[in-house]
Parts: structure tokens; C-alpha cells; sequence
């Protein structure tokens, strides 16, 4: 499962009628909100059916293919170590 968070702009599968197809995540969870960036049109979409959806998702300026995304990166550290 990819992490995403509030804040982040994806593209979806299909655009959204008013011509627009980026999104803004507004919620996270078992449901995913998002705000069309074009006519600000809110939807609620299952976490299923949302990762079926999503195509890209913008990171800095560039826009990266899921298929490539990895989530945030913890600067090299791993959440794990020995004592």
C-alpha cells in the first residue's frame, strides 16, 4: 500500500468533466477525500477504489508515475536499528 498525504496532487485514471484532472488529497484513511483543482468540486473515493484510479502524483515540480512512486523518502534512515 503507497503512502499518500493530505496535501499531495494526483492525477486520476480519467479527468473530471469540468476539463481538469488534478486533484488535492484532503483526507486520508479507509476513504480518500479530494478537491478538483479546477471547479473545486469535492469527492469521497473507497482507498480501493482510489488506488485503481491514481496515475501520477506531483513530487517538487515533477510529475511521477505511481508505478515508480515509493512515498516519502526518510532521508536514507531506517525506522529499525540494533542496540
Amino acid at each position: 500500500m503507497l503512502k499518500y498525504e493530505v496535501g499531495d496532487i494526483i492525477t486520476l485514471k480519467k479527468g473530471h468533466p469540468c476539463g481538469e484532472n488534478k486533484w488535492e488529497i484532503l483526507r486520508t484513511g479507509v476513504d480518500i477525500k479530494l478537491k478538483c483543482l479546477g471547479c473545486d468540486r469535492q469527492i469521497w473515493l473507497t482507498r480501493i477504489e482510489f488506488e485503481k484510479r491514481v496515475r501520477k502524483i506531483l513530487v517538487g515540480e515533477k510529475w511521477i508515475s505511481i508505478v515508480h512512486y515509493k512515498g516519502k523518502e526518510d532521508d536514507g534512515k531506517t525506522e529499525s536499528q540494533d542496540s
